[in-house]
């Protein structure tokens, strides 16, 4: 039973966003530069009125938006949805956060009215397959319905099957954590749940997404996905299983760059800060590597946890987006 009194969907939405604005700034830096610039604890001050975010919290908006408007979870109501939110996105003036290629490049093929299956780059595993997925792990629905949701909006911009598999790890991590699991048990329930769906293509979600040259099966071009993101969790184990050297995490859990890494980087930082959730943002958001969605999926992980008490309470007011952050909370708390 969730216990809404504790707000777990507004503290992983909302830290979402905060670990996305306090990352922004530290994206293209050394970790040196950003000891320089914000001392040996990283930042943990939000910057701004309001704190500006990038395209990881503005994606993931309209992520939410569109299976909030949905009449029912089913790919038949949910494509179109996604697919006109993205394009809106794609078209904003607010859309210069230097988003990522692989999405406008997609997004342009999906304006053209290209079948997603079509428009989607095949070869990209980029995090922005899953760096706007923790809505979905927000929603009330069964465990096949949330798999294929986390999987069918990574896959209109992102083709790769390890794309689809960490979206789908990733909203389940947001699920467990709001359902109560400990942080620290994350990587293994994730390696039994990539175990367990290592064959499972979802072709009344993701259709003939599989069928590219050199694949045999769906079943084949699934089961690559797992197999990744199954290593990239056991170096997460393997890296929480020795003592914290307070460095850069990149370095035993990949830069974040792809999306099995930015999940594992990410649940590192959540787990080795559960006790500090700022601490985690500023730890995410002190690396080599993509420390915009690091740090964000880090505060999705640890706000889903411990709900809006996470976060100091002055935040909620000085964040970009903080109306429709609200609002989605609150219809999901």
């Amino acid at each position: 039973m969730i216990d809404s009194s504790l707000r777990r969907a507004s503290g992983s939405l909302y830290g979402l966003a905060y670990g996305d604005a306090l990352g922004r700034p530290t994206e293209f830096l050394t970790v040196a530069e950003i000891h320089r610039r914000y001392g040996p604890t990283g930042p943990r001050e939000l910057v701004g009125e309001p704190a500006l975010v990038t395209d990881d919290t503005q994606m993931a908006l309209a992520v939410a938006q569109a299976v909030r408007e949905a009449s029912v979870p089913t790919p038949e109501v949910v494509e179109p949805l996604l697919r006109r939110r993205f394009l809106a996105w794609a078209v904003s003036p607010e859309n210069n956060r230097a988003p990522g290629m692989t999405c406008l490049r997609a997004c342009a093929e999906l304006a053209r009215g290209t079948r997603w299956q079509e428009a989607t780059q095949a070869g990209s595993k980029g995090c922005g397959a899953n760096m706007r997925v923790t809505p979905i792990g927000l929603l009330d629905v069964d465990l096949t319905t949330l798999a294929g949701l986390a999987q069918l909006q990574a896959g209109l911009t992102h083709g790769h099957p390890t794309g689809l598999a960490a979206s789908e790890l990733t909203a389940y991590a947001v699920r467990l954590a709001r359902e109560g699991a400990a942080l620290a048990d994350l990587p293994e329930l994730l390696l039994e749940r990539a175990d367990r769906q290592r064959h499972t293509y979802h072709g009344d979600w993701l259709g003939d997404l599989w069928q590219r040259p050199g694949v045999d099966s769906a079943r084949e071009f699934i089961a690559r996905g797992w197999d990744e993101c199954r290593r990239a969790l056991q170096r997460l184990v393997t890296a929480l299983g020795r003592p914290d050297d307070g460095g850069d995490p990149c370095r035993h859990t990949g830069e974040g760059w792809v999306a099995e890494e930015a999940l594992a980087t990410a649940l590192y930082c959540a787990i080795r800060h559960a006790d500090d959730p700022v601490a985690a943002l500023a730890r995410g958001a002190t690396t080599a590597g993509d420390s915009d969605s690091i740090a964000a999926l880090a505060g999705a992980f640890l706000g889903a946890a411990v709900g809006m008490a996470a976060w100091p309470a002055g935040w909620a007011g000085r964040i970009e987006y903080a109306d429709q952050l609200r609002t989605l909370g609150a219809a999901w708390d």
